[in-house]
């Protein structure tokens, strides 16, 4: 799917959960159509202890939002 949406773009969510809210585009997967939106889909991955991370822990990361679901902001960059 074409899309013109890239990353440091300024975005408008339209469908979703998250629907009205606005943000910069950090990375953009074109071969699954998600873009990563700053500060938007942020969920919690728990990580299991190992050698390297005795104590295990939680670690943030940023889930994709399908491009379908954003509109580029015009005059915003």
């Amino acid at each position: 799917m074409k899309s013109s949406i890239k990353t440091g773009d300024t975005v408008k969510i339209i469908a979703g959960a998250n629907k009205g809210k606005s943000g910069k585009v950090l990375k953009v997967d074109r071969e699954k159509n998600l873009a990563m939106i700053e500060g938007i889909g942020v969920r919690e991955r728990h990580i299991r202890a190992s050698y390297l991370n005795p104590k295990g822990g939680k670690k943030e990361i940023h889930v994709g939002i399908n491009i379908s679901n954003l509109k580029k902001e015009e005059g915003k960059k």
